[in-house]
């Protein structure tokens, strides 16, 4: 018999590494991202405003 019998492609077949703590994004370019986003959103709400009060004049 084959080991195609019992191939399961869900089951990780890697290695064991001493790696095994969830991976994710460092605090400090989470944090970069969230105050670039509202800086973000405050330039485009003065365009906006701008934009609309320069429109009526």
């Amino acid at each position: 018999m084959s080991d195609s019998e019992d191939f399961d492609p869900l089951t990780p077949r890697g290695a064991k590494s001493a790696d095994t703590h969830e991976r994710r994004m460092p605090r400090g370019v989470v944090i970069r991202l969230i105050a670039y986003l509202v800086a973000g959103h405050v330039v485009a709400a003065f365009l906006f405003l701008l934009f609309s009060v320069a429109g009526k004049g």
